[in-house]
């Protein structure tokens, strides 16, 4: 589970790169989009190393494998805690816990859930809420126009991070960087930044068209 979680967030991390080249320009966007799949000009990523447009279908088979096992891992790890358990605590007492850490069950159903809404936008039926699938930019700024989607991933975004701040310290402490206080305190600190980083990294695009700055 650490493992995944940590290929997730790299990849989370890159796909806000990619999101901020809407300020660069629309052509840039759409340029870096096709590049990704193997349709700009250039053959695209990893080219010709691999035949265009193969990359990105080896990249989603590999992301895909990520998700699934992270899931099932998390499945794996609440079965057996339930299973040590019983049904119920004899006594309940909480410990010193942040809300994202008590929240990591139903805030991670409720990221797939926006993860699958956000890819039959995108990806499997491309313009599905306007724009057209030849011309990304213009599925970013028709989706984005209208004010539920960008309520909606406001939302979200702020759970994915949410699950982040907590998932990324316990990742690196399920690997055993947590040795001392010191490492405990950077540890925390790292997670609030790359949490804090990624939700202002992909909530600035969509407020800029919500608000007429990205038009």
């Amino acid at each position: 589970m650490a493992v995944t979680g940590l290929i997730l967030i790299a990849f989370l991390l890159v796909h806000m790169y990619g999101n901020l080249k809407m300020f660069v320009g629309y052509e840039a966007f759409d340029h870096y989009a096709e590049w990704l799949k193997g349709k700009s000009s250039d053959g695209g990523i990893l080219y010709p190393v691999m035949p265009a447009g193969q990359f990105i279908w080896v990249f989603r088979a590999a992301l895909l494998l990520a998700i699934v096992l992270h899931i099932w891992s998390a499945a794996t790890l609440s079965a057996k805690t339930i299973k040590n358990r019983g049904d119920k605590y004899q006594v309940t007492k909480r410990q010193a816990q942040t809300y994202a850490a008590r929240t990591m069950r139903w805030g991670g159903v409720i990221i797939l859930v926006f993860v699958i809404f956000h890819l039959v936008q995108f990806t499997i039926v491309p313009g599905i809420l306007g724009g057209h699938g030849d011309h990304p930019h213009t599925m970013v700024l028709a989706g984005f126009q209208q004010w539920w989607i960008t309520a909606f991933y406001a939302f979200s975004i702020l759970l994915v991070c949410m699950h982040i701040r907590h998932g990324l310290w316990s990742a690196f402490a399920t690997l055993g960087v947590n040795l001392s206080a010191i490492s405990r305190k950077w540890l925390n600190i790292i997670a609030l930044v790359v949490s804090v980083a990624l939700y202002a990294g992909f909530m600035i695009m969509p407020l800029c068209v919500q608000f007429g700055i990205l038009k």
